[in-house]
């Protein structure tokens, strides 16, 4: 029994290794692009190697550092992604309420044709879309082009805040109802901040998939000056393959903050979960 014990360590022992060995070379091949974006936004002669630079310098965050390049397209990103961003979580908090609430059979067929509106690739669609704009005289403008990346990224949220809206006990509602409450009033008082986190998450996943969104800004903006950051990085890459790659990986860096800054906001909501002990209870 006690080489057979043994054995069975053994086994354990090297499987155990291979699988933090495995975990460790997981985390190298994302820790190696980190560590170059670092390294090479200090470094005044950067190349595609990975090294820390002999003489750190901040110049490229000084050359990057101006209206054309950084602030003007950032301040763009800003208003679209942040305008298509709340309308997306407000029309998806509007259209999940009652799929969570009203049962039907038409509510799964429903659900799973918006899931599948999820998987169509954007590039499908984007020239009858190109060719509605020209149409309908949206192209080019950034009320439109926000209002075509809600409606693209609207299917999943809806999806996704349906299923955080579940959680929700009823009862609640049923008590704010007693005391007068309209349908919207105990939706907006009532739900959302019980399922805070959830909105939280769809909040920060639509707004990371607008912000890296280049395909659709590229194709809808035609104005130099109405282009966000995810577009003008194409600054960066000049004629015969010449990169500056200095100052792509500072940029790259300043393009990150938004993102980073949002989920520092809203994550200490994240791991709250859902406070509804006592108000059951009670």
């Amino acid at each position: 029994m006690t080489g057979v014990k043994g054995v069975t360590t053994s086994r354990r022992t090297r499987a155990r290794l291979a699988s933090d060995g495995a975990l460790l070379l997981v985390a190298v091949a994302f820790a190696l692009p980190l560590a170059w974006l670092l390294f090479a936004s200090l470094d005044g002669s950067a190349d595609l190697r990975v090294r820390p630079p002999t003489s750190p310098t901040l110049e490229n965050f000084d050359a990057v550092l101006t209206d054309e390049i950084t602030f003007t397209p950032m301040l763009n990103s800003l208003l679209l992604c942040g305008g298509a961003t709340l309308l997306t979580v407000v029309c998806a908090a509007l259209a999940a309420y009652p799929l969570s609430r009203h049962r039907s059979r038409l509510t799964r067929p429903y659900l799973l044709t918006i899931l599948f509106t999820t998987c169509l690739p954007i590039t499908a669609i984007m020239v009858p879309v190109y060719g509605l704009f020209v149409q309908v005289d949206l192209i080019d403008t950034m009320y439109g082009t926000a209002l075509f990346l809600a409606t693209a990224q609207l299917p999943f949220a809806i999806w996704l805040m349906k299923n955080f809206m579940d959680g929700v006990p009823k009862v609640l509602e049923e008590a704010a109802w007693t005391d007068g409450a309209s349908t919207t009033q105990t939706l907006v008082r009532v739900v959302l901040p019980l399922m805070g986190p959830g909105v939280g998450v769809v909040t920060i996943y639509t707004f990371i998939m607008l912000w890296g969104n280049f395909f659709v800004p590229f194709m809808l903006l035609l104005s130099p000056e109405q282009l966000p950051a995810s577009v003008s990085i194409f600054t960066f890459f000049g004629n015969y393959g010449s990169v500056v790659y200095g100052q792509l990986a500072a940029f790259s860096i300043l393009y990150s903050t938004p993102v980073l800054l949002l989920y520092i906001l809203i994550s200490r909501r994240l791991g709250g979960g859902f406070a509804l002990g006592g108000a059951v209870k009670g």
